[in-house]
């Protein structure tokens, strides 16, 4: 069994679309970061970072194993199961390629862009369309690496599932405000539809139920 510190962000549904493709049995602690549940000391445990998501491996080989950061926890999972990422070879790097860009770039410049949209005290002209204009340029980026292949590193992976809540959640939004730059982005649709019909990654989009 798998303990899943999580909440209803991009960041938390990675994970938890993988245990659901992975078909891993996990239960959901909900850390309600609206109510800076995630600073608790008892998650501090977990999560040294007070981040959400983390999850403890009950089943590990030499005993509970608790891992934090989304793309490590992404990782962990696939080498624990076998699936999702390549053992060897080009599909193994193209998928580390796309995970780190994810990482690095997906989720910082959406986030800090859904920050000075949402939540910050002051609008800020010039930080939203900093962020929203370097949002462009990676969805840009993403549209034409899925011209090139079905999915993010070749077949399926945890580079997708880490992209995918992301890019569903935040496309629309940037394709309408930077058409100059996304232009079509057909081909980041196909992917978006192909993704989001999976069943495991409804499920997992719908975790934690709160």
């Amino acid at each position: 069994m798998i303990d899943l510190y999580t909440w209803t962000t991009p960041n938390g549904r990675k994970v938890s679309i993988m245990l659901e493709e992975a078909g891993l049995p996990y239960e959901v602690h909900p850390v309600n970061i609206g109510k800076d549940e995630q600073f608790a000391p008892s998650f501090l445990k977990v999560s040294p970072n007070n981040r959400i998501p983390a999850i403890v491996d009950r089943d590990a080989d030499a005993g509970p194993v608790s891992v934090f950061e989304s793309g490590a926890i992404l990782v962990y999972l696939a080498e624990k199961t076998g699936k999702f990422l390549a053992p060897k070879g080009e599909q193994r790097a193209k998928t580390f390629e796309w995970l780190m860009w994810q990482m690095g770039g997906v989720g910082p410049m959406l986030g800090q862009a859904n920050h000075f949209i949402n939540t910050a005290p002051e609008k800020i002209p010039y930080a939203i369309d900093r962020y929203i204009g370097e949002g462009a340029r990676l969805i840009k980026v993403l549209d034409k690496r899925l011209g090139e292949a079905a999915y993010m590193g070749g077949d399926y992976s945890i580079a997708d599932m880490a992209t995918y809540p992301w890019i569903s959640v935040a496309f629309d939004l940037i394709a309408q405000a930077k058409p100059d730059v996304v232009g079509e982005g057909a081909n980041v649709r196909r992917w978006l539809d192909a993704v989001g019909a999976r069943p495991a990654v409804q499920r997992g989009m719908d975790v934690p139920k709160v």
